[in-house]
């Protein structure tokens, strides 16, 4: 199994789909991508709770029922799991390192940190702290991941404001940038361009028509889904939901996995995990 750092390191970048349960991450696993992430959207939608409280912007999901669910995920598969740790719950650098350690205990191979409360972006000087706490709890093997949610905002910074925490974050430590919300080709070869180390991008947010093979060739390193899996089981459910409330069929029943397979699945997923190489 390819560690998830040389993966950050090689020539061509990859595919890191986002689980938000065991069962999602094994069948993500068994597609064989080299590597998976948790969503704290698909976890919070299943928990019948919202990403982020309103009004007041908050994670909807305690650090506590998150990584109980991060604990399950990182167990379940052999691949590599990387951590979508919000904010690091809460603003003060030590408490982003409290995070960290947390995400280290519960097997995650690396984590993503963001410089947004809910509210506003963190001071650049508290943010830059942040990750430089993030990285001393970090140690040397775990992959740390700076995120800036500026292009995100209703009102968002400039690409050139984004890029430049983005490099700050780096000199701080980080070892994967991250800036969502930038969806057209042109400002993704920026970011690629000017962000000194390996960019992440999230395809799958909103009306994007971004691809894979599309973003490989501009040299993006990563590529995630975010909660757009999730979120279309979530649409899958409704609609299976609608047909059999308003027709009484179930003609969605089509699509399912037999669960003779799902059951060998599962099956063999505890047998990869207990070892590696059979």
């Amino acid at each position: 199994m390819t560690g998830f750092r040389e993966l950050h390191e090689a020539a061509t970048g990859f595919v890191m789909p986002n689980a938000w349960d065991a069962g999602s991450a094994v069948l993500l696993a068994a597609a064989g991508f080299s590597a998976i992430a948790t969503t704290s959207a698909g976890i919070a939608f299943s928990l019948a709770k919202g990403d982020h409280t309103l009004p007041d912007g908050a994670p909807g999901v305690s650090r506590e029922d998150m990584f109980e669910r991060i604990q399950q995920i990182a167990a379940a598969v052999a691949v590599p799991v990387s951590g979508d740790l919000e904010d690091g719950y809460g603003a003060a650098p030590e408490r982003v390192a409290e995070t960290i350690t947390l995400a280290r205990e519960a097997g995650l191979a690396g984590g993503n940190i963001e410089d947004y409360d809910g509210h506003e972006l963190y001071d650049v000087e508290l943010a830059v702290d942040r990750i430089a706490a993030a990285r001393e709890a970090a140690g040397a093997d775990f992959v740390l991941t700076a995120r800036t949610d500026g292009q995100l905002l209703k009102a968002p910074t400039s690409l050139t404001d984004s890029i430049d925490r983005a490099n700050r974050f780096r000199a701080a430590g980080a070892d994967c940038l991250y800036v969502p919300g930038v969806n057209d080709l042109d400002s993704i070869s920026t970011i690629v361009r000017e962000v000194d180390g390996p960019v992440n991008v999230v395809i799958g947010l909103g009306s994007s028509t971004l691809t894979v093979s599309a973003l490989l060739d501009l040299g993006v390193q990563r590529i995630s889904l975010g909660g757009s899996i999730a979120r279309a089981a979530l649409g899958f459910i409704r609609r299976s939901a609608e047909e059999l409330a308003t027709q009484g069929t179930i003609t969605f029943a089509k699509d399912q996995i037999p669960q003779a397979e799902l059951n060998e699945l599962f099956a063999r997923s505890r047998d990869l995990r207990t070892d590696p190489a059979s």
